[in-house]
């Protein structure tokens, strides 16, 4: 698959406009949608093991 410079440059004028088109109430929703949400405390404190217990459990039933 081979993309020629100009179908990038149209590629990325098309999703800047967008993005300057956009209210600015919906640009906060977006990020705020867009966060990261912490790690589940389990895993942070024990590492993998849990998750991998877990979804081991999960295959078995």
């Amino acid at each position: 698959m081979h993309i020629s410079f100009n179908d990038y440059v149209k590629y990325l004028t098309q999703q800047i406009t967008s993005y300057l088109d956009t209210p600015a109430g919906e640009k906060r929703e977006q990020r705020v949608k867009n966060k990261v949400k912490p790690p589940v405390y389990s895993n942070r404190w024990f590492g993998v093991l849990p998750f991998a217990f877990k979804v081991a459990r999960k295959k078995t039933n």
